[in-house]
């Protein structure tokens, strides 16, 4: 249930909120306009174009009651960075709405925003304003604007047969902090591992000029692979022996079965490349300047969906275990369910 008010914690009020953040938040100094006015302005770098996303979370389907404030805010932030930085487009501003039932604690809404804010400004944006109403259930909305080139902003809609697929990082993270928090419990350990979203902004901006397609894998790298193939009207062919997976992917009481379920749960926030052979090379140097690592997971050929080669040969990709809608509102800790609850971190 939310935190209901005390005698030292007044509950949400729309107006002390946004007089709070414009006291405490960088962009309450800095902005064009007052954080608070009706709108927020931002000056676009010459020769950029506008990227927008948008994307939520919600208590019950993405996190828990007991999950701490502050990593919800952040997420939220981190989900919609991760969109614009598979665009290749450098974060500008943030916006956060923040909706809970009346009566929630004021504490927990300021953590929200501390938590969103400070991963804004750990990308090279700022929060610059949002909206705060009632709500039957705890939800965040944000939305992130970035600015990209017109000529490098790597739609998922450009692979080409003959390209290489490439993924940043390590393969199923997801899915063992979903498998860990259904078989250990809602521990705060647990819950913020779910909420560690890491955006691989830095490496977007890098990739972007580099390759022909790029999207995230919030969805698994099973269903974004699916996507880039549908978008591109092409195959997807996937190598599970290429696959960098995540520490608790590879443990050795799962069977095969289990171990896709874990490594293409979703929820990874890795980036899913198309690039060209002879553009390799400095793909890999671009990423290499930010510290992470890019490997090479299949290629694209003619053809239709996304395929998965094993040991015992070629076969359509898994479905991602996770679902959003459909399930209970428990959904985090049954989604990963029998075919992930021997994962741990």
């Amino acid at each position: 249930m939310p935190a209901r008010s005390g005698a030292r914690d007044p509950p949400v009020d729309e107006r002390a909120l946004h007089a709070w953040a414009a006291a405490h938040l960088r962009a309450g100094r800095t902005g064009l306009l007052p954080l608070g006015d009706d709108a927020a302005a931002l000056v676009p770098p010459p020769g950029r174009v506008a990227v927008v996303s948008t994307d939520s979370l919600v208590e019950g389907t993405h996190f828990l009651a007991r999950s701490p404030p502050a990593a919800v805010g952040a997420a939220a932030v981190a989900v919609s960075l991760s969109d614009v930085a598979a665009k290749g487009a450098q974060p500008a501003g943030v916006l956060l709405a923040v909706l809970v039932p009346p009566g929630s604690s004021s504490a927990w809404a300021r953590e929200v925003v501390r938590g969103a804010d400070a991963m804004a400004r750990r990308h090279g944006a700022l929060l610059v304003g949002g909206d705060t109403k009632p709500s039957k259930t705890r939800t965040l909305v944000s939305t992130v604007v970035g600015w990209g080139r017109a000529s490098s902003l790597a739609p998922r809609s450009r692979a080409r047969p003959g390209d290489l697929v490439a993924v940043t990082g390590v393969v199923g993270r997801g899915g063992v902090a979903a498998g860990a928090l259904t078989e250990h419990g809602a521990s705060r350990r647990t819950l913020s591992a779910l909420l560690d979203v890491r955006p691989r902004v830095a490496e977007g901006v890098a990739l972007a000029p580099e390759v022909d397609a790029m999207m995230d894998t919030s969805d698994g790298l099973a269903e974004s692979s699916r996507l880039l193939a549908a978008a591109s009207r092409v195959r997807v062919v996937i190598e599970e022996a290429s696959l960098p997976l995540a520490r608790g992917v590879r443990r050795p009481r799962l069977s095969d079965p289990e171990r896709r379920a874990v490594a293409f749960f979703g929820g990874d926030y890795e980036l899913l490349a198309a690039i060209r052979p002879d553009r390799l090379r400095a793909a890999r140097r671009a990423v290499a300047r930010s510290d992470a690592r890019l490997t090479v997971v299949g290629h694209v050929e003619r053809g239709r969906d996304a395929w998965l080669r094993t040991a015992d040969g070629l076969a359509p990709m898994p479905e991602p275990g996770w679902n959003p809608f459909g399930r209970p509102r428990d959904r985090l800790q049954k989604s990963a369910g029998k075919r992930a609850r021997r994962a741990s971190l």
